[in-house]
């Protein structure tokens, strides 16, 4: 297709209605995704892309339209049941008031869209009222997936909603484009769900090579208040039973029995949550008591949630990054912490097993398997040069992940969805 042929994209309507993509990282329900839209928003708007984000009001204290996603870039939040925290599954009841909350908006503004982009099946099940009104398509990701939750579900209380779960397959069916972040997504949607092979696109999410760059260790220790002398191994993310915190703290259980010495002036310091809370939530509870019952209270120590401007500087400061999770889609904090140089040992698991080489820029270990997690961490605190090796290597990997390139890739996508819908009209 010539430039000539190619449709305008002017503006689009992201959707991210159960969190917002400028919150804390490591919240109840800020992860990767938060970051995905944020950033993916913001390097659409450096591309002359005017993006609009919806989101649902969690604070009628925040301003409705927040303008930090830098040129061309808006975060709406949109009133829809009550204005604070509610748990995700009760969200689902009020996206019809936020539906017509967006209309009206958009409606106030006079404003077009030409796609609708939704993450996670709630705000799929709004891009399809949306599409009523507007008679534009539909690009969809999950993040995560209902029946990939379940299978690492070990209570009831752990697994995906029916409703989630009927939500996803209807989100499967509507959605013009279905984006993966990995082959391995891509299998999970075709052989969970029967997803239609000619809708999906395998396109991986993006880091910021310039707010991820290698900081000095000295300097970045320093900014966040680790001693200089002190070594420090980081786990940023959510406090929830899938990410297998539990198996990390096992580990260094473990290495502080066999090899105290390499724990002289160390740290594990775990990112996400709230610690201080009067009423801990269950996990966070479960996780300090057994800290408690580790003895390891002097290696471990809970920093709650962070903002995500301070995060290079923790990625920076630590000799590894370690994600010992279950399940993840993709692992965003993986990326960033390699594009910071460095290296991170995660589960060979998801996105993880497909984002993270063995050996070249970090170590893949077994879920669930605190045995050789422990390995894998005593063997980069005891060999700097590995650890200098490795982070070197996981910088030059993560550049082929720039976001303008992701970007570029998706707009593609658009573009082809735009054309086939003006050839069906």
């Amino acid at each position: 297709m010539t430039n000539a042929a190619r449709p305008k994209i002017k503006r689009i309507a992201m959707l991210s209605v159960h969190t917002c993509p400028l919150a804390m990282l490591g919240g109840k329900k800020t992860g990767g995704m938060n970051v995905y839209v944020r950033d993916f928003s913001r390097e659409l708007g450096h591309q002359g892309i005017l993006v609009d984000v919806f989101t649902r009001s969690q604070d009628d204290c925040v301003p409705r339209i927040v303008h930090d996603l830098g040129s061309g870039g808006r975060v709406i939040h949109i009133p829809a049941g009550p204005e604070k925290p509610i748990p995700v599954d009760q969200v689902a009841n009020f996206l019809d008031e936020f539906t017509a909350n967006v209309l009206t908006f958009a409606a106030s503004e006079n404003i077009q869209y030409d796609l609708i982009h939704s993450h996670y099946w709630l705000s799929g099940l709004v891009a399809d009222k949306l599409r009523d009104a507007w008679q534009i398509p539909i690009v969809h990701m999950f993040h995560t997936l209902g029946h990939m939750k379940n299978q690492i579900a070990q209570s009831d209380s752990q697994r995906a909603s029916k409703a989630r779960l009927a939500g996803e397959y209807k989100v499967m069916e509507l959605a013009d484009k279905l984006i993966a972040a990995t082959p391995a997504e891509e299998a999970q949607l075709l052989e969970l769900y029967d997803a239609d092979a000619a809708k999906i696109a395998i396109i991986p999410p993006g880091v910021d090579l310039e707010r991820f760059q290698p900081i000095a260790k000295d300097v970045a220790k320093k900014r966040v208040g680790i001693p200089c002398g002190d070594t420090n191994i980081l786990f940023a993310g959510r406090i929830e039973p899938l990410k297998g915190i539990d198996t990390m703290l096992r580990a260094m259980a473990l290495i502080q029995k066999r090899r105290p010495e390499v724990l002289e002036n160390a740290c594990m310091a775990i990112i996400g949550g709230d610690p201080w809370a009067d009423d801990l939530d269950d996990e966070m509870a479960r996780l300090q008591q057994l800290r408690h019952d580790l003895d390891i209270h002097d290696l471990v120590t809970f920093l709650g949630a962070k903002d995500q401007e301070i995060l290079p500087n923790y990625y920076a400061a630590a000799e590894m990054v370690v994600m010992p999770s279950h399940y993840e889609s993709f692992g965003m904090v993986a990326l960033e912490a390699m594009a910071m140089g460095t290296p991170v040992i995660a589960s060979e698991v998801g996105g993880l097993a497909h984002l993270v080489k063995h050996r070249t820029t970090g170590y893949h270990v077994p879920s669930r398997d605190p045995e050789v997690l422990a390995t894998r961490i005593y063997e980069l605190l005891a060999n700097k040069d590995c650890r200098q090796l490795l982070g070197q290597q996981a910088r030059e990997y993560a550049k082929r992940y720039a976001w303008p390139n992701i970007v570029n890739r998706m707009m593609a996508v658009y573009e082809e969805l735009l054309v086939e819908e003006m050839t069906v009209e």
